[in-house]
C-alpha cells in the first residue's frame, strides 16, 4: 500500500507540472535579408526572388533590407549584431566574405566567427563592359589600346569584385589604370553609361538589360566559358589573357549562435527554393546560376575561398587599406 501510495503522489506531481511549451514553427515572425548591395544590384535580385519564394511557401513575410557601402562593412555588422534566431539573414557575396579579409587590415566583423552559414546561393562571371560611345567594338581592339599606353584609363568598382578584377587586368596587360570606388554597381554604371569612366567589371544581372538595349557595350566575360545570355561575347581566355578566370559567388549566412536545428530548417528551405524549377530560370534571367549547399558545405567552401581570393589580392598588387 505504501507503495502504491508513494507511485500516487509522483503522478499527481508529474501532472501539476506546467506542460512544455511545443516549439514554435519556423517563421514565426517575418524574415529580413540584408543585402550588403544597393537596390537593383545582383545579389539584390536573388535576394527578391528568394525572398518571395520564402513568402509564399510559408506565408510569412519578406523584407529585403538594402545596406550598401563600405565594401559590405554596414550590413556584415549589422547582421551579426541581430538577434540569433534565424528572422535575420544576409544574402551576401565574396566581397564580405572572402575577398574584404585580404583588402582590408581591420574589419569590423569576422567573416567565420560571427556567422553560420547557411547555404550557397548562386554564381555568375563579370562583364568587361564599355561605354556605347567607345570605339572599342571588341576585346581585341580594347586590349590593344590598353597595351599601347597614352591616356590613362580609369575603371569603376562598385565591390572588391569588380576591383580586383580591373587591377588582374592592369597587371595582366602592364596598363595604367586607375579604380575609381563606387557604394555599389548601379552607380558605376550610371557614371559608365555618362562616360565618366572608360570601362568597368560587372556581374551581369545589373548589366544585362543596359547591354541588350545597346546603352553599354560588353566586350568579353571572366567566365570559363561564354554565357549563355550572351552567346556572342568572348571569355578572356579566349581574347589571349590565358588564367584569367574569375566566377562570382552569392550564400546566405546567420549570426552567430542561432540555434542549429533553424539553420537546418532555414537551409533546407533555401535549397528547395534554389531547386525550384521557376527560381532557377529567375536566376537564369539575370545571368546567374542558382546552386544551394548544406551549412557544412558552405563552411568549407568559404574556407577555400578566402585563400583563393587571398591569392587573387595578391596577384592584382593590392595593398590591404
Amino acid at each position: 500500500m505504501r507503495i502504491r501510495h508513494v507511485l500516487f503522489l509522483l503522478a499527481s506531481a508529474l501532472l501539476a507540472l506546467p506542460a512544455a511549451a511545443a516549439p514554435a514553427a519556423y517563421p514565426a515572425k517575418p524574415v529580413k535579408i540584408i543585402v550588403p548591395f544597393p537596390a537593383g544590384s545582383g545579389t539584390d535580385a536573388g535576394a527578391r526572388v528568394l525572398g518571395q519564394w520564402l513568402s509564399a511557401k510559408t506565408g510569412q513575410p519578406v523584407i529585403v533590407d538594402n545596406r550598401p557601402g563600405a565594401s559590405g562593412f554596414i550590413a556584415a555588422q549589422a547582421a551579426a549584431l541581430a538577434v540569433p534566431d534565424g528572422h535575420t539573414l544576409l544574402l551576401t557575396t565574396n566581397t564580405t566574405h572572402a575577398a574584404n579579409p585580404a583588402m582590408f587590415k581591420k574589419l569590423p566583423y569576422d567573416p567565420v566567427k560571427d556567422f553560420e552559414p547557411v547555404s550557397t546561393v548562386g554564381s555568375a562571371g563579370l562583364l568587361l563592359l564599355v561605354p556605347a560611345a567607345s570605339p572599342h567594338q571588341d576585346i581585341g581592339s580594347f586590349l590593344a589600346q590598353l597595351r599601347a599606353g597614352g591616356k590613362r584609363l580609369h575603371f569603376g568598382a562598385g565591390n572588391s569584385s569588380s576591383r580586383i578584377a580591373g587591377e588582374l587586368l592592369k597587371n595582366a596587360v602592364g596598363a595604367d589604370l586607375l579604380a575609381v570606388p563606387y557604394k555599389g554597381t548601379p552607380h558605376a554604371l550610371t557614371d559608365l553609361m555618362g562616360g565618366q569612366i572608360d570601362f568597368m567589371f560587372c556581374d551581369i544581372g545589373p548589366a544585362l538589360p543596359l547591354v541588350m538595349s545597346g546603352k553599354l557595350r560588353a566586350l568579353a566575360t571572366s567566365s570559363a566559358e561564354r554565357e549563355l545570355l550572351l552567346r556572342d561575347v568572348p571569355t578572356l581566355t579566349e581574347a589571349g589573357l590565358k588564367g584569367f578566370e574569375m566566377t562570382v559567388w552569392s550564400a546566405a549566412f546567420v549570426p552567430a549562435k542561432t540555434p542549429k536545428d533553424t539553420v537546418a530548417k532555414l537551409s533546407e528551405l533555401l535549397r528547395a527554393a534554389l531547386a525550384d524549377p521557376a527560381v532557377r530560370q529567375e536566376f537564369s534571367n539575370i545571368g546567374g546560376r542558382s546552386r544551394g549547399s548544406t551549412p557544412d558545405e558552405l563552411r568549407a567552401f568559404v574556407k577555400s575561398e578566402m585563400a583563393k581570393w587571398a591569392a587573387a589580392v595578391k596577384t592584382a598588387g593590392i595593398q590591404p587599406e
